[in-house]
């Protein structure tokens, strides 16, 4: 083991997992790129190189946040895990992962632009998770009333 792979080792294992993540991306470069970041910030992640598995990863794990890029295979397939995600029990919070922001085609879904601001985007994806927990305690809330 080289220096650096026991000081990310030991950083990694520094850092508490804040919660997993589905990262779904038919670029190998940019699913590693994104994966790496994540996993630096903490966050556990599985990733998917296409549509297909990331929905038996979505039937055998829990995500809290679901991340696909738009066009996996399709122009639309990026939208379809999206909305295979938010039909899951366990409603895990989603958005679009892009390289660039074109138009508004689902007003207020959340898109993240890959990563050139890195604090930036793990701040997004911190929001993301804790807007799903807290919405998640509100309704469990509920059910006990």
């Amino acid at each position: 083991m080289t220096k650096i792979e026991r000081k990310t080792s030991t950083l990694r294992a520094s850092v508490p997992d804040l919660a997993r993540v589905l990262l779904v991306d038919d670029d190998p470069t940019s699913r590693l790129t994104v994966q790496t970041i994540l996993e630096a910030g903490g966050y556990h992640v599985d990733s998917a190189a296409s549509a297909a598995e990331a929905y038996v990863k979505m039937e055998k794990l829990e995500f809290e946040l679901v991340l696909s890029d738009v066009g996996i295979e399709s122009p639309t397939s990026g939208y379809e895990v999206l909305a295979h995600a938010r039909a899951m029990d366990y409603r895990p919070a989603t958005a679009i992962l892009t390289a660039s922001y074109e138009s508004a085609d689902e007003p207020g879904k959340p898109f993240l632009v890959e990563p050139e601001d890195v604090p930036g985007l793990l701040t997004k994806i911190a929001t993301l998770i804790g807007s799903r927990a807290s919405r998640r305690v509100t309704r469990e809330l509920r059910l006990q009333n």
